[in-house]
This record gives C-alpha cells, structure tokens and sequence, in this order.
C-alpha cells in the first residue's frame, strides 16, 4: 500500500511539473501567436534595401547608369513611390533604398523583366568604363516594413 501511495505521489508531482511546463511553454510562445501574419504586410509600404559595393573610381559612372538606366524603368512601375541613394565614401558602398506602395506591388514585377534592366545596366557600366564585368558587387538585399 505504501509503494502504490508513493507511486501516486510521484505520478501527481510529474502530472503537476508537465502542467507547470506546458504553460510555461505556450505563455512565452503567446508573442508568437499574437504577431502579425506576413500576409498582412501585403499593403502596407514596403522599402527594398539594397547594398552594394561601388569603388570611389566608378562611383561616377555607376550614378550615371542608376539614373539612365533604373529611373525610367522604375518610374513606370505600378506602385513604385521614388527611391533615395547614398554613397559611403571610407567603406566605398552604396545604398539604395526604393520605396513601394506595398509589397504586393513590387513583388508582381517578373524576375525576368528586374534581370533584363540589370543586364541593360550592367552592359552600360562596362562599355562606359572599359570593363569585361560589372564592378558593382551587391552585398545585401532585403526589406524594411514602416513601424507604428
């Protein structure tokens, strides 16, 4: 009788840590569940970042290609709201940061036709400065969602 009342003792203690556990669990992961969808970042304005790496002595001539060659093409498409570009001197990078109406929008635009401006682009650089290859190597590319 005493091994079946302590097996009983234990039985509770393990049912009572595996509750304790369990709502322990689920409350950190309610964070989780109370996040937004990605879905829901569909409409709301998006920002593409991108970084690349533009040596000081074409930094000319990659703003000239940006302007001839990425602003007309960008200012025709359906959502696209205007696009800001810095340039770090020390670190010789460049940012591009491009605003759209939503990511719904930018991300409608076919890859095919993005590789086909780009190409255009790059065939630009290279006859402009003499060069067999690009030598605006991208670093990063991803997105910024506006906050609050």
């Amino acid at each position: 009788m005493k091994e079946f009342n302590s097996l009983k003792i234990k039985v509770r203690k393990y049912l009572y840590f595996f509750i304790f556990i369990s709502v322990l669990f689920f409350k950190i992961n309610m964070n989780i569940v109370d996040a937004l969808p990605m879905e829901n970042y569909q409409s709301d304005l998006i920002t593409e970042e991108l970084r690349l790496r533009v040596p000081s002595n074409y930094k000319d001539a990659w703003i000239t290609a940006e302007k001839e060659i990425w602003d007309p093409w960008l200012s025709r498409q359906d959502g696209f709201l205007g696009r800001q570009i810095f340039w770090d001197k020390e670190k010789e990078e460049a940012l591009i940061l491009v605003n759209w109406e939503n990511k719904k929008l930018w991300k409608k635009i076919k890859i095919n036709e993005i590789q086909k401006i780009q190409d255009k682009f790059e065939e630009n650089v290279k006859a402009s400065l003499d060069l067999n290859q690009n030598p605006f190597e991208i670093i990063y590319e991803g997105e910024l969602l506006k906050q609050g």
